[in-house]
């Protein structure tokens, strides 16, 4: 299988030669990895460049965004900067953050998941942050959701989906509308990636609100709302934020902002979820 990796960067001078000495360490070595360079103001470029001089598959592309943090639209429309260098000779393409470190057999082992099962569509590992001198679970998710910072697609299901959603949750449709097509998402908790600068360190304030108006998005209603509100802020020990997020699902109602999904979509997305939620509860 032909493996193809974007790694959108904002100023990852530091970080990202970890990222990317993992990947070129790897057991299945990728085809193809293109750097996203997005407005970055420190040597990102630089470093990269001294990877390109050795390795012939890594290169780098540019992108002008704004350099204000907001989850989801940002590092997307970098994703797809990436994404439009390439060409599709790809069997899977990843997105990945560029502050990750990954086994070595981390390539090795999603091209195993993909060939076991053809209806597999997405395959991810998680994410590890370091707590003292430990690594620990980022445990912000389902064990049976990949995060977005480290997401693999097969060629097919990516298409079915239609790609990514620039906006914020993007990386909970995808799952959601894989599953709409019939696609399988696996898991495999044996692939500790760490996690070098944990989620939402660097969101901007005006993001806070952005969870609710994605909860919105995807057509939860108002009671999933409440409940994912409740679960993700208990998870990130903030209880204020449920307030953050349930102003923002009643803004963007108000405002009428755009779904992301249709309506069928939607009513299929509200009904697995609450089959989760009642599968929990009994």
């Amino acid at each position: 299988m032909n493996i193809y990796i974007v790694i959108p960067a904002h100023n990852e001078a530091l970080l990202i030669p970890k990222t990317l000495t993992s990947l070129v360490n790897q057991t299945f070595l990728p085809k193809k990895i293109v750097v996203v360079n997005d407005n970055s103001t420190d040597s990102t470029e630089k470093v990269v460049r001294t990877f390109m001089d050795t390795y012939s598959f890594i290169e780098i592309v540019h992108s002008d965004s704004s350099e204000q943090h907001l989850p989801g639209s940002k590092v997307i429309n970098a994703f797809y900067k990436g994404l439009d260098f390439l060409d599709d000779q790809y069997d899977i393409i990843c997105k990945f953050d560029a502050d990750l470190i990954f086994p070595d057999n981390y390539l090795e082992n999603i091209v195993s998941h993909f060939s076991s099962n053809e209806r597999i569509g997405m395959v991810g590992g998680f994410c590890y942050i370091k707590k003292k001198q430990n690594w620990i679970l980022e445990n912000l998710t389902n064990k049976d959701h990949i995060r977005g910072a480290l997401k693999a697609y097969r060629k097919q299901c990516f298409s079915d989906i239609g790609g990514l959603k620039a906006a914020m949750g993007w990386d909970t449709v995808d799952e959601l509308l894989a599953q709409y097509h019939n696609w399988e998402i696996k898991t495999d908790d044996s692939l500790m990636v760490k996690h070098l600068k944990p989620t939402g360190n660097t969101y901007d304030r005006k993001a806070k609100y952005k969870q609710g108006e994605a909860f919105y998005s995807i057509r939860y209603g108002f009671l999933i709302t409440l409940i994912a509100s409740v679960k993700l802020a208990v998870l990130k020990k903030q209880p204020h934020l449920i307030k953050d997020y349930l102003i923002g699902f009643i803004k963007a109602c108000i405002q009428h902002k755009p779904y992301l999904i249709s309506k069928q979509e939607g009513k299929f997305i509200r009904n697995l979820r609450w089959k989760k939620i009642l599968n929990k509860v009994f």
